[in-house]
């Protein structure tokens, strides 16, 4: 206790001149078991457009009202789901703090997002740039192999997320991309692990500094041991992608972004879905897997930080309206509490998705998980709390974040990062481009094409025509699942013919949007130009196009010939298809 010169005293853990350590011993030793138990579940949390805390569910996305969470269930980490203004944004984190503060204990609320710097829009990965300032996806990071570049966006990420109370990055994604048809290919950095752990480095640089503190945001890296290689490249979010496997015997090569990342002091690990079949490790879902958390993790690697499960990993639960299952994988038999004890015994601290601390509460007063095993995983998280500075600064400053997210030096960045990432593939003597020819575009935006040609609306009146597409994919059942674009990379037969007539028709600049490797070994050999793009404006694609900017890209994994060579590829070996259209690292100079 500190003695304030009123008579009254302070609490150890509210006196910022106190060492951390003690700080966190004293509030532990004032936490009630509900309390400790709260602080192990990593919720999502939505807000009212306006600002305001939710205060009424229907249940079909998020089952607890904002005030459930932080006043009846003892919740204090939260992740922010959804798109809002600046100004609300920061006048909702400034409620839900206050909330926090006016609880018995007064812990602050460690708020995270999911990436919110680039083109993808899944709410269960990523969110569009809306407000934020819009750079590629890390694959067009990837792509320009520069390391600094990186660094200065997770720096830019930082600031902006400071501005708006976020604290934790539910990112860098470091997981390799060695399965050409796994949909969350382009969150990473690509097929190469080398290049993968220089830039995760950087990434970690950025958003953490030299050393964690009140001027970082905490990186919770993923998909600990690396996600990549999903058998048939199918996601671990749903029953039928489970299993990830390693017949190529290229377990280490995964492991190697994410021994930089410890080596960089990443303050977080997510581990990933999947189920590891074929292997010496239990066969069940890394968040229970005791073998790859304290023996690989903890052990072999030395992290000392927190452990947070993917998200849904207890309970069956409603997304959009559909009822999911509890992604248990291997652990499907068992209880929610059966499951929760083996996610704890194998050394989670943290439940990503979930809002069960009366589990956790009974497990230790069963006698099933000790109290001791407990606070280890709560102590770790009010640590960070205070190294963070959320006891002495909570709330955020909405004129101040208004004048930060988004600013112009932010978007001029990520607005040169995505023409730097641009990737000429094939140039048949049609680039640079001159003049003002007469432009036919598809995908593209007729007012911004016109600042650069005569927009016409038949390619047989048009010099040139420019063509945007995206990467192929097979549309699955139920709404979550279709943000997940999986299955075949070729382009439908009838597409196929159509994009074939008007590369006859016209000399046509083609602009494929890889979120995965797309198979176009027609399309390469006619188009009079081929650029691929990793998330980039029709304003940046032009620019290059036109000889204002410089594309520096160079492919950050291989593009196969044919469905035929991916099925025949192992999926934890990179750049392992036949005869590929292009290799990894192809990349042309105009």
């Amino acid at each position: 206790m500190t003695t304030l010169a009123s008579g009254m005293t302070t609490p150890a853990y509210r006196d910022p001149t106190r060492p951390v350590d003690e700080r966190v011993e004293d509030l532990l030793s004032r936490m009630t078991l509900e309390e400790k138990a709260g602080q192990v579940f990593h919720s999502m949390v939505a807000m009212n457009p306006d600002g305001s805390l939710v205060t009424e569910t229907d249940g079909s996305t998020l089952p607890f009202t904002t005030p459930e969470l932080v006043e009846g269930r003892h919740l204090t980490h939260f992740n922010l789901l959804g798109q809002y203004g600046v100004r609300e944004m920061a006048e909702w984190v400034n409620r839900i703090q206050e909330l926090a503060a006016g609880t018995r204990l007064g812990i602050p609320v460690t708020l995270s997002t999911d990436p919110r710097h680039a083109f993808t829009d899944n709410p269960g990965a990523s969110f569009n740039s809306g407000a934020f300032s819009a750079w590629p996806e890390p694959l067009g990071l990837a792509a320009t192999g520069d390391a600094e570049l990186v660094r200065r966006f997770a720096d830019t990420v930082r600031r902006e997320y400071l501005a708006v109370g976020f604290r934790v990055a539910l990112h860098p994604q470091i997981d390799l991309a060695t399965e050409p048809r796994w949909s969350r290919q382009n969150g990473t950095f690509g097929s190469s692990a080398e290049m993968t752990g220089e830039l995760v480095r950087a990434y970690v640089r950025g958003l953490q500094g030299d050393r964690l503190g009140p001027a970082s945001v905490s990186a919770m890296v993923k998909h600990f041991p690396g996600g990549g290689p999903q058998k048939d490249g199918e996601d671990p979010h749903f029953p039928h992608g489970k299993e990830q496997v390693y017949p190529g015997g290229m377990r280490e090569y995964h492991l190697a972004p994410f021994r930089a990342a410890v080596a960089a002091g990443c303050s977080q690990m997510m581990p990933y879905y999947g189920q590891p079949v074929g292997t010496d490790w239990e066969e069940v879902g890394f968040g229970f897997n005791r073998d790859v958390l304290t023996g690989l993790l903890r052990g072999r690697l030395g992290f000392t930080g927190i452990i947070c499960t993917d998200w849904g990993l207890l309970t069956d639960a409603p997304i959009f309206g559909e009822q999911h299952v509890a992604r248990a994988w291997g652990a499907e038999h068992l209880t929610v509490a059966e499951r929760a004890a083996k996610a704890l015994d194998a050394g989670s601290d943290q439940f990503g998705g979930e809002q069960c601390p009366e589990v956790i509460a009974e497990l230790v007063r069963s006698g099933r998980i000790t109290e001791t095993r407990l606070d280890a995983s709560v102590r770790r998280l009010l640590r960070e709390k205070f190294v963070l500075g959320l006891f002495e600064q909570r709330y955020v400053d909405p004129d101040r974040a208004e004048e930060t997210v988004g600013a112009s030096e932010f978007t001029a960045l990520g607005e040169q990062a995505q023409r730097r990432s641009l990737t000429v593939l094939a140039n048949r003597s049609l680039l640079p481009l001159t003049g003002r020819p007469n432009l036919y575009v598809e995908g593209v935006a007729e007012r911004t094409a016109a600042a650069y040609g005569n927009v016409v609306a038949d390619p047989a009146d048009a010099d040139l025509a420019v063509l945007r597409l995206r990467t192929p994919y097979e549309r699955r059942p139920g709404k979550f699942e279709s943000f997940f674009h999986s299955g075949s990379l070729a382009f439908p037969e009838d597409e196929l013919k159509e994009i074939l007539r008007l590369l006859e028709s016209v000399p046509t600049l083609v602009c494929v949007n890889l979120e995965r490797p797309a198979v176009l070994p027609e399309i390469a050999e006619r188009a009079a130009a081929l650029i691929a793009d990793f998330g980039a404006s029709d304003a940046a694609l032009l620019d290059v196009a036109f000889g204002r900017a410089r594309a520096e890209g160079r492919l950050p994994f291989e593009l196969p010939r044919s469905m035929a060579a991916v099925e025949a590829s192992r999926p934890d070996v990179p750049n392992d298809t036949q005869d590929p259209v292009f290799a990894y690292g192809h990349g042309l100079e105009l």
